[in-house]
């Protein structure tokens, strides 16, 4: 992973934090477990229980490293501190209009490491959250889709 500050928002490094902890306090733990269980069942080069072991805390390993960088490297952004005078930056919650059907979406703008569509979070690397990025509420926003040019009006943005 390169040295680049990596956008967070405070609940996705809190939620980056949490999941560090769990894999150090709980699934660690479980692995060394289940790894010395796995040894006492005898000849290690036939035991697939403690080939599958080593593979996991492998796996667990890898997850702590990636989650300890990102939040090294990790610049995070309080949407609430910041006075963008009402336009969209990083972090900002914003609900639009789709002009050719007239459906109403919310959508927060995140990093990378938090983008959920299911759950309304998009990168900020997305076309949309590019073509969203410095409007204001009555701005329309121009989204090159996959079918074409998608034209959206900003109804509302929120910092929270």
């Amino acid at each position: 992973m390169s040295n680049d500050k990596v956008p967070l928002t405070v609940a996705g490094a809190e939620k980056l934090r949490a999941e560090l902890h769990r894999l150090k306090t709980v699934d660690r733990p479980a692995a060394i477990t289940a790894i010395a269980e796995a040894r006492s069942h005898g000849d290690l080069a036939e035991n697939a229980e403690y080939d599958a072991a080593k593979e996991r805390q492998g796996f667990l390993e890898g997850r702590i490293a990636r989650l300890e960088s990102k939040l090294a490297h990790a610049h995070i952004v309080d949407p609430a501190a910041i006075d963008a005078e009402g336009r969209i930056v990083f972090g900002a919650t914003v609900d639009l209009e789709d002009l050719e059907t007239g459906e109403e979406v919310r959508y927060q703008i995140v990093g990378n490491e938090e983008a959920d569509i299911k759950h309304g979070k998009i990168s900020i690397e997305s076309p949309i959250a590019r073509a969203l990025i410095g409007k204001s509420v009555g701005d329309i926003a121009e989204v090159q889709a996959p079918a074409g040019v998608r034209e959206y009006e900003v109804l509302a943005v929120r910092y929270f």
